[in-house]
């Protein structure tokens, strides 16, 4: 089974490094593969260093988690505060690295030599050097504690570059040793450097907005940057609000590039792009603000100019693209893709024009392929060739069409018997490999994903995930490294960061500044980044974690808001009939006959004299575990806590004595699948036959009621995790009984074991890696939308098979484009439609948030007919 993960990992790095062209955002996403100190892809002859102890702990010895020679690289001498000392590594080509990952010397014992901190450095010609730093101008790295334990540093900003160079520090003379590897992809937009005026300062009642390229690692020259590169293509985009920013403690502004017209002296923003190669150009894609209120548009028009070769003149006439001016009066940011056709060049000119008095722009990216001619006036690349290593595998050269490549020899075709025999053979050879490869992955992640379901979803499915797309790690990495290194959009963890004290230090000024320095890092030491966080991770009565929240401690204020549970006389539940049940229990519909003599009732009902209150009784099985015991009364004080209209709401619990039980509201109209599965959508012309119907702004008001629950539960960090119209009752109340139901059996998938999943509502993240958040009920909130729009006729993708729903998972893994979206319901406007969409966005931070849901279902939505 290693073989096949291996394999997996390989297949999974190829397929992300094939994408080609420039999908900027994506890279930053998904390049954190190991570049090949450890497994030795990076060979020896690409690893050298400023000095060396001996033979033995030579810059080779430098890989990370091996043991070669000595153990480590170690500098020939002491290393001195000054830092002169260095280990380098040539990756022959540019590269976008995300993370670094530094390790001591441990050789068996014999040694205990490791660096408390270093210093970067990076070039992309070899000859121009730069020294990283962090998001808030810190260059020291905290290094190693120990010599075994490996300690993983994001790069934020990331670095693009052939070279770095990594110079470990000490605050005394002392003795050290050091281990690395580089995480990152090959940098396949290939751009060097792109030149642009330098950005301006807003002024907002009275405040300053900075909005300069603080990342920016090139030159500044009479209000120019130039040679470099900076936060137009770091992979971050800026929200709707400039004035908000998507890291800690930085200044406003900090996401976006702006210029003042007024500031600028003309019309327009001229940025230029040097790329290493000449490159044929489909499209740009323009990440903009448009907060119209305070003087920010997007840009009218963009005029855009190409020189194929570096001696050769720009190409005539210039490219001319408008914008189109429909929504520009939506203050949200947005991508504005402008088409390129195609055309050659290994320096690009655009010119963007303004608007209003703003333009803010946080990232650029080109989707582009290699230029398939050769042009005998260009004189190449703008980097040196690397040299050729025989010990290292390196990509093909470009096989250019023979009508291009005159004066080149060509190979004499071979046409015998022979050789078509032979590749044929190996054409059938390589096609079972595939359908036997096919049939391994299916079986592997079937069998992960049911073990991981019998766990819970425990932390030790994140290592293990980890292991199987970055083989190079192992497990003595600590939770929140590990968690770090799969490849997930950022935020797709627990959405805990509201949970953080705020800070209260005041951004720093900038440019004139000297305070960076002084800055700490991101979280203070006493404060544990959310992904270390403790989870409440409940097993429910019904079969699943119906509700993932912060973990309730005595000294936080949730738990202090927390009164005891209302202890409810069981000879009051009259038994009706059983709901269903569940791995740890029976869900029972039962009556209270005279609810008005039950002072301690949770909160009062509007229930006639003499009329029975309906109520779903969750019931624990006598012989459960001491643990499902305690997830029971903790998911008693959780359900305690939602007071919403549109929640289903904890009445009381029977604790004194076995079995444990849990008192919830029923309404009488059942859910709200069985109700739209039994009409039809009213025509405009009216009712044709005697079915039930449904009208579509009833639709949109049901749909509105549960995104209000859903904001309620958002806003406490609640995760629901099996949002769907079977969980969903008339009136409006968002319950979890569905999974206990028989009704519903076919709308979970049965992994190995008791556990189900219902996959078909559940997003890529939480299907491939047990990733539950906010976002992921987003996701599930677009397919129920989708079912109410069907009117419940049939479950969500109905035309795969429950294995075809998880290889799609696997499709918005790969981002190649192929992935299956659930088709627009015909009687579904686009505008909706696209809410759906965004709601299916492979990226969990581009998923709208529940308060926009909302928002836009009670305002725009209605009107759409």
């Amino acid at each position: 089974m290693g073989n096949i993960a291996s394999m997996v990992a390989v297949v999974v790095v190829l397929l992300v490094r094939a994408q080609g062209g420039a999908r900027r955002g994506t890279e930053a996403i998904l390049c954190r593969y190991a570049l090949g100190m450890e497994d030795g892809t990076i060979p020896d002859s690409d690893i050298t260093a400023s000095s060396a102890w001996s033979d033995s702990t030579e810059a080779k010895h430098g890989r990370l988690s091996t043991g070669e020679g000595d153990g480590a690289w170690c500098p020939a001498g002491a290393v001195f505060p000054s830092a002169s000392e260095y280990l380098q590594v040539d990756l022959r080509s540019l590269h976008f690295l995300a993370l670094v990952g530094t390790q001591g010397r441990h050789a068996d014992g014999h040694g205990r030599e490791f660096a408390r901190s270093y210093r970067l450095r990076y070039s992309r010609d070899g000859r121009t050097w730069i020294t990283w730093k962090d998001r808030w101008g810190q260059e020291v790295v905290s290094g190693n504690e120990n010599t075994y334990d490996v300690v993983l540093k994001d790069l934020g900003p990331p670095i693009v570059a052939r070279y770095v160079r990594f110079y470990p520090l000490a605050d005394r003379v002392m003795s050290v040793c050091l281990r690395v590897e580089l995480y990152g992809c090959l940098w396949n937009d290939g751009l060097l450097v792109y030149t642009a005026p330098v950005g301006h300062v807003m002024h907002l009642s009275g405040s300053p907005v900075y909005l300069n390229d603080s990342t920016y690692d090139g030159s500044v020259e009479s209000g120019v940057q130039f040679g470099g590169l900076g936060q137009l293509f770091d992979g971050v985009l800026g929200g709707n609000d400039f004035t908000e920013t998507k890291e800690l403690r930085v200044w406003p502004g900090y996401d976006y590039l702006g210029w003042s017209r007024e500031a600028l002296g003309q019309g327009s923003v001229d940025i230029e792009f040097h790329f290493e190669k000449t490159r044929s150009f489909h499209t740009m894609q323009v990440h903009s603000n448009n907060r119209h209120t305070q003087g920010v548009r997007v840009f009218s028009k963009v005029d855009c100019q190409f020189k194929p070769g570096l001696l050769l003149p720009w190409s005539s006439p210039p490219l001319s693209l408008a914008v189109p001016l429909e929504d520009l009066k939506d203050p949200s940011s947005r991508p504005i893709s402008l088409p390129l056709g195609g055309r050659p060049a290994q320096i690009l000119r655009c010119q963007f024009a303004f608007a209003d008095r703003w333009m803010l722009i946080s990232e650029i990216s080109f989707y582009s392929g290699t230029f398939r001619g050769v042009d005998p006036m260009d004189t190449g690349s703008a980097l040196p060739a690397p040299p050729v290593s025989s010990a290292t595998p390196r990509p093909p050269p470009t096989v250019f069409p023979s009508s291009v490549r005159a004066g080149l020899p060509v190979a004499k075709d071979d046409s015998s018997n022979t050789a078509i025999l032979i590749g044929c053979l190996v054409g059938i050879i390589l096609l079972l490999l595939t359908v036997i490869a096919v049939i391994l992955w299916r079986q592997y992640w079937k069998k992960i994903l049911g073990k991981v379901m019998e766990e819970g979803f425990q932390h030790d499915f994140q290592t293990r995930l980890s292991q199987l797309f970055h083989p190079s790690l192992h497990t003595s990495i600590p939770p929140f490294a590990t968690s770090s290194l799969l490849p997930l959009p950022p935020g797709c963890g627990m959405d805990l960061e509201k949970g953080l004290p705020p800070t209260q230090e005041e951004p720093p000024p900038y440019p004139d500044a000297p305070p960076y320095p002084a800055l700490s890092p991101p979280f203070p030491a006493s404060v544990p980044h959310y992904a270390e966080a403790d989870i409440v991770s409940l097993q429910g009565v019904s079969g699943n974690n119906t509700y993932a929240v912060p973990a309730l401690t005595s000294s936080s204020p949730t738990a202090a808001d927390c009164t005891p549970l209302p202890e409810l006389p069981r000879h009051c539940l009259v038994f009706k009939e059983k709901l269903g049940e569940g791995q740890f229990g029976e869900v029972h519909l039962c009556e209270i006959e005279s609810p008005q003599e039950l002072p301690n009732l949770e909160f009062p009902f509007n229930v006639r004299k003499g009329r029975p209150l309906l109520v779903a009784v969750k019931i624990l099985r006598p012989d459960a575990s001491k643990n499902a015991r305690n997830d029971f009364l903790k998911e008693g004080k959780i359900l305690s806590r939602l007071k919403d209209p549109n929640i289903i709401r904890l009445l009381g619990v029977c604790v004194s004595s076995d079995p444990l039980c849990m008192v919830t509201e029923y309404m009488e109209s059942g859910d709200l699948n069985q109700y739209l599965s039994h009409r039809v959508l009213l025509d405009k012309t009216g009712p044709t036959h005697n079915t039930p119907t449904i009208s579509y702004p009833a639709l949109i008001a049901m749909a509105s009621q549960i995104a209000s629950g859903m904001k309620f539960l958002s806003s406490l960090n609640f995760v629901h995790r099996d949002l769907a119209t079977r969980n969903c009752l008339r009136p409006i109340k968002i319950a979890d009984f569905g999974m206990s139901r028989n009704l519903y059996a076919g709308d979970y998938y049965r992994i190995q074991g008791r556990a189900v999943l219902p996959i078909r509502w559940m997003a890529w993240e939480c299907i491939l890696m047990g990733k539950f958040t906010t976002a992921s009920d987003v996701w599930a909130f677009g397919v129920t939308l989708w079912e109410m729009l069907s009117v419940c006729q049939e479950q969500p993708y109905s035309n795969l098979t429950d294995e075809q729903v998880i290889d799609n998972a696997g499709e918005f893994f790969r981002d190649h484009g192929r992935q299956v979206y659930l088709s627009r319901p015909d009687v579904c406007p686009q505008g909706l439609y696209d809410l759906m969409l965004s709601c299916w966005n492979r990226d969990c931070k581009l998923r709208p948030s529940f308060a926009h849901i909302h928002s836009f279902l009670t305002e725009d939505a209605m009107n759409m007919v």
